[in-house]
């Protein structure tokens, strides 16, 4: 076993004792203090006659002299347990060698329990041999009064019970505590463990995706961006084929360098910081897709406020898949892409409507997309709270509308 884990001290209330015990130590002292009267009406003293001093057996009522300020430093138990123990033996041993009462003897229990939970092992088991030792004083001092073992050996086991059975009890309250402190760090380390395990597996995730995404994309991407620029550095062809070559060209280049960005993403663990073109950046998407084979793009920017940024981050990826869909299902189409603020049951809403009409889809099927991009869209708009809708209108048109919250700081 490794070295043993020592617990601060604690002050609360024992498990299994009233919680008012240890939270109003003046119930405690009251209680005490009926006890003490009630044993000087029915004359509980001379318990430890064997002790006294006194030439002649005290009145009853003379109990109440020790009594009184032993119950006083019951006070003590919570704050300064230790300063209330000293005090306490000290009535006690008074008390002994005098009326032989009950009640000091009682407060001093009570204030060794306090004491005991309060401790380390170590120091608890220093307590348990000064307990021990103040049994042996005790009994030796009886058999040097009376020089009767049998009263030496009756003090021995009255005294050594009571002190060993209070030390037991408040050392397995102190026990019970610890334990509790060991389960709950416990807890805590594997609570810790299985949130690192869980990183370790996403990073893992995420570096092989990189992997991925370094060794296959990229290298397709960067070969259709070189065999473009190689068939521009040929003579001949029209200005329209040039043209489109170019838009590959720099399309492919893009996407290399948003691959390279992802890819530095993927690795170094952060959280979709991936570059968004963001409101500010639709005109240049507009020119791309007109460059990519759109007919035309128009933009109407209706709203009068900033955006927070997840809502700007989120319309910029809206109007991209919208216009990446109209490259691919409706080359040469008329797209309007509109940007409003919401009226009426809307009101406190941006509204991303992107409508294409006429066009043709491209020839390859394998070119169209999945329809991963939409659902991934979907996804982001629900976590911001709003709502996508995509597909066919009257009039021949195909739609993306988008409502999304204005955010904070709009």
């Amino acid at each position: 076993m490794g070295a043993e884990r020592e617990p601060m001290p604690g002050s609360r209330a024992a498990p299994g004792a009233p919680s008012w015990a240890a939270e109003r130590p003046w119930a405690m002292a009251g209680l005490y203090l009926l006890l003490a009267a009630g044993l000087a009406v029915l004359g509980g003293a001379g318990l430890w006659d064997v002790f006294s001093l006194l030439p002649e057996h005290p009145p009853a009522w003379w109990t109440l002299a020790t009594a009184v300020p032993a119950c006083a430093t019951v006070l003590l138990e919570r704050r300064a347990p230790f300063v209330g123990l000293a005090l306490s033996l000290l009535l006690f041993v008074a008390d002994l060698l005098t009326v032989g009462g009950l009640v000091p003897l009682l407060v001093m229990l009570e204030l060794i329990h306090a004491c005991v939970i309060s401790l380390r092992p170590r120091q608890r088991r220093r307590m348990l041999w000064a307990s021990a030792a103040g049994a042996v004083v005790l009994s030796a001092t009886a058999f040097a009064l009376t020089r009767d073992p049998r009263v030496a050996l009756m003090i021995a086991l009255q005294f050594g019970g009571l002190l060993g059975v209070t030390f037991w009890y408040a050392n397995s309250v102190a026990q019970s505590r610890e334990l509790v402190e060991l389960h709950r760090r416990r807890a805590e380390d594997a609570v810790r463990l299985a949130e690192l395990d869980r990183i370790a597996a996403v990073q893992g995730e995420r570096d092989r995706m990189a992997r991925e995404l370094h060794d296959v994309v990229a290298g397709h991407v960067a070969a259709v961006a070189i065999r473009s620029e190689a068939a521009l550095g040929m003579p001949g062809g029209d200005s329209a084929e040039r043209g489109s070559l170019r838009a590959v060209r720099d399309s492919s280049l893009e996407a290399h360098a948003a691959l390279r960005s992802m890819i530095q993403v993927l690795r170094s663990g952060e959280s979709d910081p991936s570059p968004s073109p963001g409101r500010a950046g639709i005109a240049d998407l507009a020119d791309a897709a007109v460059a990519s084979g759109v007919g035309d793009v128009r933009v109407i920017d209706g709203i009068g406020f900033e955006l927070s940024a997840p809502v700007d981050h989120a319309v910029g990826r809206v109007v991209q898949e919208a216009l990446a869909n109209a490259v691919r299902h409706a080359s040469g189409a008329e797209v309007e892409v509109r940007l409003s603020e919401g009226a009426g049951e809307g009101a406190g809403e941006v509204r991303v409507d992107v409508v294409s009409r006429g066009g043709s889809a491209l020839a390859r099927p394998e070119l169209r997309g999945s329809g991963m991009g939409l659902g991934l869209l979907e996804e982001r708009a629900h976590a911001l709270g709003g709502e996508i809708t995509a597909g066919p209108e009257t009039g021949g048109v195909w739609a993306v509308r988008a409502r999304l919250p204005r955010g904070e700081g709009s």
